[in-house]
């Protein structure tokens, strides 16, 4: 673990874990086609920041990085409609393929190499349960327009497709479609 002296007193900051920011992000910008540009690498960019800004000890230390993080957090939501608060479990290379209506419940955990299009919501399903949140796998791929509601998860590599409605576990390898969401025979 790398750690820096703190300047106020004698604790140390903590400034990586498994894998650095700046890994991270460069392994989400060879992902996302290395185009900086890209409003789903910006967005998960900034969700790195924010997940790494509160390993930072002490909380004093801690507050400009927070200040910036908050006005990038909405810059990228206001601009680019992606919402993906620093408190998600974020795995590896996820691809957010598009801009626009993307809202990410912040308990929500999300494997490696998934990817995530545009108008995607993964959100709590009862009032009385807010911190439910759907739990996906590795390389789960999330059509356009896709709702995946409550405390469910999603195998891995399983196929949600566009605009359907998730409100039970998908299996891994399966592909759920329509509204509510079934799970549907694969041909071989």
């Amino acid at each position: 673990m790398v750690t820096q002296p703190d300047l106020v007193s004698n604790s140390t900051v903590a400034i990586s874990n498994k894998t650095g920011l700046w890994q991270q992000i460069k392994e989400d910008w060879i992902a996302h086609g290395c185009d900086w540009t890209k409003p789903g690498f910006r967005a998960v960019a900034v969700h790195r920041f924010g997940a790494w800004r509160m390993k930072i000890e002490p909380k004093i230390l801690r507050a400009p990085f927070s200040i910036l993080y908050r006005a990038l957090y909405r810059k990228i939501r206001n601009t680019y409609g992606i919402e993906l608060p620093y408190t998600v479990e974020l795995g590896r290379r996820v691809v957010i393929e598009h801009q626009g209506a993307i809202v990410i419940h912040g308990n929500c955990t999300i494997g490696d190499d998934c990817i995530i299009r545009q108008g995607v919501t993964l959100g709590n399903r009862y009032l009385e349960r807010p911190l439910d949140a759907p739990k996906l796998g590795t390389g789960v791929n999330v059509g356009a327009g896709a709702k995946i509601f409550g405390d469910i998860s999603i195998g891995d590599r399983a196929n949600i497709g566009a605009n359907a409605v998730v409100l039970i576990n998908i299996p891994s390898g399966r592909t759920a479609v329509g509204i509510p969401a079934k799970v549907i025979a694969m041909k071989k």
